[in-house]
């Protein structure tokens, strides 16, 4: 059930299904570590079927998708190699703070008279790949946080930012579970016992996150610009308070 309904608002916002996946997999007391591998590995199934229904509706700008996956995939490698060496949770409170005032920020544009949407500017693009696909492995999740609410809040159109970043997700999913397997391989993850116990975990966020999937490319074309953009700063505001409470209970 998790993982399908964390499909369905990652395909139709562009994010939240690390986020939701991973939280539920540290309140059953998973380590930070196991919670973020055990998400990659269902959510190379999950990218694949949702990038699969974007590209059929035609959501997928190629060309801002061709300078976001070798950042996005760059920086997912480098997250991996991190949190496996150091607790990756010293990063949180930055991007909380970064989550609370671009959801403002998306709001504010979404609620105004909107100018005509610009593609995004490669300067911009391949150094926010970067940093989304480093905090979405540090981090268990956040690659459409980062990257999506900041693409839509730099004026790029809703529904093609959703279903590229989207469709970049698979490659940098991918690329983060290569890392994690390597690190155990190779001895620098000295915390990766147990994990094999969390494989019915994985397997029930596969199932739901596939079974979700297909209704991605649908609903993001079917919602208006200025509604997704309202759903998904009231969403980025709600994940920034739910980790702020996080960080001041514990």
């Amino acid at each position: 059930m998790v993982g399908f309904l964390a499909q369905i608002v990652d395909g139709a916002l562009g994010m939240a299904y690390g986020v939701v996946s991973s939280t539920m997999l540290l309140a059953f007391g998973v380590s930070p570590a196991a919670a973020s591998a055990s998400v990659h590995a269902a959510e190379m199934f999950t990218t694949a079927a949702s990038a699969t229904s974007h590209v059929r509706h035609k959501n997928v700008n190629w060309r801002l998708f061709w300078r976001l996956a070798p950042a996005g995939v760059l920086g997912g490698v480098l997250g991996a190699y991190v949190l496996t060496a150091i607790d990756g949770a010293v990063l949180r409170p930055w991007v909380t703070t970064y989550l609370a005032m671009l959801g403002v920020y998306i709001l504010y544009r979404a609620m105004r008279v909107r100018p005509a949407y610009k593609e995004p500017r490669k300067r911009v693009v391949m150094p926010l790949g970067v940093a989304g696909g480093f905090v979405d492995a540090a981090g268990g999740g956040g690659w459409g946080p980062i990257v999506t609410s900041s693409l839509i809040g730099g004026g790029a159109a809703p529904r093609y930012v959703i279903g590229t970043v989207n469709c970049v997700e698979f490659f940098v999913t991918t690329a983060v579970s290569a890392a994690f397997i390597i690190a155990l391989l190779t001895g620098h993850w000295q915390e990766a016992e147990g994990i094999a116990g969390h494989a019915w975990s994985v397997g029930g966020l596969v199932v739901g996150g596939v079974l979700a999937a297909p209704l991605a490319g649908f609903v993001v074309r079917a919602i208006p610009a200025q509604r997704l953009m309202l759903l998904v700063g009231t969403l980025v505001l709600c994940l920034a308070g739910y980790q702020t409470w996080q960080l001041l209970s514990t």
